[in-house]
């Protein structure tokens, strides 16, 4: 955020591959997601879902979390944060990759970090 002269929030902005998304982790702050287009496959703490673009996520502070590309197609993906520098603790790999791979083969290397 401060790179970019904000005071008080930073945001991402991805693009992640049919199969892709990040391992398990967690912010200090709560974060908004707006999926632009695609299909994703999010966990959230002990919730999991699958969503269709245009949508609109939110994970609170401290709730472990990931997504997966669970579409055809990359999609793009907007991340807001409420400070400009987000702490964030990996946990892990991301839970949902297994099943996609089951489904759909390995997924290029680049797709899966």
């Amino acid at each position: 955020g401060d790179q970019y002269g904000f005071e008080t929030l930073s945001s991402i902005i991805s693009e992640t591959h049919p199969g892709g998304g990040p391992g398990l982790h967690v912010h200090d702050t709560e974060e908004a997601h707006v999926l632009l287009q695609g299909s994703a496959q999010y966990q959230i703490g002990d919730k999991t879902f699958t969503v269709q673009a245009p949508y609109g996520a939110k994970v609170p502070a401290g709730v472990p979390h990931t997504f997966i590309n669970v579409g055809t197609e990359p999609f793009n993906l907007v991340a807001v944060f409420a400070t400009k520098h987000p702490n964030t603790t990996r946990l892990g790999p991301n839970p949902l990759v297994p099943a996609w791979e089951s489904q759909h083969g390995t997924p290029p290397c680049s797709a899966a970090k």
